[in-house]
């Protein structure tokens, strides 16, 4: 392509997903309140990890760790999407859209690692529960824990950098709800035949990798499940899994879908709508996911209720 068009870009034009103004209100109610539902829902699950001492565990300290990421990725999305939803203008500035592009990829790719450390914390607990607060100490989880931020955000920064070197033509349209990756990178006046194939290389050692890494994991799980004897048993170990099984699904299958495919499959409409889904519903399920499925976290809430309903007994009399 020819690169004499050449401009300096201030700011990108994001066209979102519909240019009618009962659609975009509508869409602004409803992003705002599964928002608001994602923020307080993680929140509460924070909270309630800090307050009852029963949840002080290597599990639930990733856990505290994976809501904390995910009110950052629905943050680092949605507030900018419900402000276009009402703007005349829908421009970003180029740093802020930078900016956007740095801290979503950056929060993905840190959720990806974490799922991983949590299927080997689920694969110790199942496979090797004698040992398992001697090999799952305070120290080991940290460095896990640093592992994954430290990971995802390098990942995040290269992306991030490569992406907006490239030079940009006349048009700043992004066809997106969001500086997407692929969208920023479909608006260099060069061939991006080589950078649509890195990113989809560089997507595969980080989604794949902590992927087959949970696979791995749970292959193992379920070997060692089969093996136990009775049915109370197996039911047990089965449901110690289920929740962090149930978010890999979720995750991992959305950014999958989204970035390692070929080149030809899914219309912008579908790429749109599938980024939707993973930065909108993915964090707003988490939680309700783990408190529906999780016994230690439904009796936390019981008991936490149960003392607040006695405390404004107290009060009222």
């Amino acid at each position: 392509l020819d690169t004499n068009n050449q401009t300096c870009v201030r700011e990108f034009i994001l066209l979102g997903l519909s240019s009618d103004w009962d659609i975009q209100v509508s869409l602004f109610v409803l992003f705002l309140i599964t928002y608001m539902v994602t923020v307080l829902g993680n929140f509460l699950i924070i909270l309630l990890i800090r307050l009852d001492s029963r949840l002080h565990t290597p599990m639930y300290y990733f856990l505290t760790n994976l809501s904390l990421v995910d009110v950052s990725y629905a943050t680092s999305i949605i507030p900018q999407m419900l402000a276009n939803f009402l703007a005349a203008h829908k421009a970003v500035p180029f740093v802020s859209c930078a900016a956007q592009l740095f801290f979503s990829l950056g929060w993905g790719g840190i959720e990806f690692v974490l799922l991983a450390v949590m299927a080997y914390d689920r694969y110790v607990a199942v496979c090797n529960p004698l040992r398992y607060s001697v090999i799952m100490h305070g120290g080991l989880c940290t460095r896990l824990a640093i592992t994954s931020w430290v990971s995802g955000s390098v990942n995040s920064l290269r992306k991030t950098v490569i992406t907006f070197q490239l030079p940009v033509c006349s048009n700043k349209d992004i066809d997106h709800v969001s500086c997407e990756l692929l969208a920023v990178v479909r608006l260099a006046c060069v061939d991006i035949s080589s950078n649509e194939i890195a990113i989809m290389v560089s997507s595969i050692v980080l989604l794949m990798t902590p992927f087959c890494l949970v696979l791995l994991s749970y292959i193992q799980i379920i070997s060692t499940i089969l093996k136990i004897r009775s049915t109370e048993g197996r039911k047990k170990a089965f449901h110690t899994c289920a929740s962090h099984l149930t978010v890999v699904v979720l995750c991992c299958g959305m950014a999958i879908f989204t970035y390692i495919q070929p080149r030809s499959s899914p219309s912008v409409l579908q790429e749109k709508l599938i980024s939707l889904f993973y930065a909108v519903l993915t964090p707003m399920l988490n939680p309700m996911i783990y408190s529906v499925r999780n016994k230690k976290v439904k009796g936390a809430w019981q008991k936490l209720l149960g003392q607040l309903s006695g405390i404004t007994s107290k009060l009222a009399t």
